[in-house]
């Protein structure tokens, strides 16, 4: 999985390097079937990293209209899958998997930066 970041749309980088954050067959499986619900004028799905919750950030997963500067861009097999540019550096190495049970369903992240988690799950800090 190769990435490629939006900063200047119109200049190919020098080389390919590795993408951000490794998704999962699930988490892609996923990425698509929202594609596939996705409202009118999507054109991809972005992760971000807001501060919120007990341990300061949490994972966002979101619809987006528009390519934002800097935002890092994966080319999945069921459409784009956006890093925010802010969040890029919280997420380096990280794994994005889908998990669904009779209870839960929702996008689970492996990731090397994080320091510690509040009690929930819901937040980490780095």
């Amino acid at each position: 999985m190769t990435t490629t970041t939006s900063a200047n749309p119109g200049v190919k980088p020098a080389r390919q390097r590795p993408a951000a954050v490794i998704l999962t067959t699930n988490a892609e499986a996923r990425i698509a079937r929202l594609m596939g619900e996705a409202p009118e004028g999507t054109i991809g799905v972005r992760l971000s990293t807001p501060r919120r919750g007990c341990s300061g950030l949490a994972y966002s997963v979101d619809y987006v209209s528009e390519e934002k500067p800097f935002d890092e861009k994966i080319e999945t097999p069921g459409g784009i899958f956006y890093i925010d540019g802010a969040s890029v550096l919280y997420l380096i190495g990280s794994i994005m998997d889908w998990k669904e049970d009779d209870f839960t369903a929702g996008f689970v992240f492996e990731n090397p930066n994080a320091k510690g988690s509040c009690g929930c799950g819901e937040s980490f800090t780095v």
